[in-house]
């Protein structure tokens, strides 16, 4: 063994550990769920998840992940690796689908980003272009959450402020260390990506909402607004189940403050998971999707697209 190959074993091993810690914390929250609330939160989720919530989340996701998709080509050819906006669609859409059915919940992402970089010659950039791409979308995100904090029930503002100082302060250190990058990644476009990170999160809202409605919640639109946003904010926290443990603790607590009942938060949570899944299974068709000629093989990527290098791709 070489000692370059020694040296790489305390990482790989420290990744497969962190891997089982995030598992376990997941199934422990959904293990603690079915012990305090007992399996009819999640049967009656799944009971009352519709066609016509399906329908709805399959039209939503397909015009959030357009502007996904767009603002991931935006960020990415600032930082020298573009993508064409039809490539970058079909590989949100693949990356949102292995989100939703692999353990962590961001296997989708690190292929997405992994697969770009080699094709694009540049396997660092590749990957912080999704980072960045997924970074912007976070940061609009929390930016909501804090708008509506004054909506939320008396028992959550604490926490949720919190949260967000702790999220904020996080993003601003990142920032502040790779500020160049940042600013490459982000340069003139960045009222056009905060447009459509606030497109894509206004989507994901109004999937939740039509969730609640299917599960039978009465409670005012602003309220579940609210609501919302703190649930999926707490969804994006990586140690999950393809998806499910946060976001079902989160609703638990959220709803249960909000004195609408813990079971009625987890019963929404399942909904919108369902619904979730099913809008991501056309990344099915492009799961095995042809690869563009990669920088290495000595055809420049995007050549073929002229106006995309130029950066006049339109969504």
């Amino acid at each position: 063994m070489t000692e370059s190959e020694r040296g790489e074993e305390p990482a790989i091993d420290a990744t497969r550990a962190w891997a089982r810690i995030r598992l376990l914390a997941a199934v422990a929250i959904l293990v603690v769920l079915a012990v305090r609330l007992g399996a009819r939160p999640f049967l009656d989720g799944l009971a009352h998840t519709d066609a016509r919530a399906l329908a709805v989340a399959l039209v939503v996701t397909a015009a959030t992940t357009a502007c996904c998709a767009r603002r991931w080509s935006l960020v990415a050819t600032g930082l020298g690796v573009g993508i064409p906006f039809r490539a970058a669609y079909r590989a949100y859409y693949r990356a949102q689908l292995l989100n939703a059915t692999l353990p962590g919940g961001v296997v989708g992402d690190l292929h997405r980003g992994f697969r770009h970089g080699q094709d694009a010659g540049a396997f660092g950039r590749g990957l912080r272009s999704v980072f960045w791409d997924r970074a912007s979308g976070q940061a609009v995100q929390v930016a909501l959450a804090v708008a509506v904090v004054p909506l939320l029930p008396g028992a959550l503002r604490g926490w949720a402020l919190a949260a967000v100082v702790a999220v904020g302060a996080f993003a601003l250190l990142v920032v502040a260390a790779a500020r160049k990058e940042a600013a490459a990644a982000l340069g003139g476009t960045w009222p056009e990506v905060l447009l459509l990170s606030l497109l894509a999160a206004s989507g994901h809202v109004a999937v939740f909402l039509v969730a609640a409605r299917t599960a039978g919640v009465t409670a005012s639109t602003p309220r579940l607004l609210a609501l919302a946003l703190a649930v999926l904010l707490a969804s994006a926290v990586p140690v999950s189940i393809a998806g499910w443990g946060p976001r079902e603790g989160a609703a638990a607590w959220a709803f249960g403050a909000a004195g609408l009942g813990a079971a009625t938060g987890v019963e929404v949570a399942v909904v919108y998971g369902v619904m979730s899944l099913v809008a991501t299974l056309p990344g099915i068709l492009v799961l095995r999707a042809p690869r563009p000629p990669r920088a290495s093989d000595g055809v420049p990527v995007g050549k073929e697209e002229p106006a995309w290098a130029s950066g006049r791709t339109s969504s």
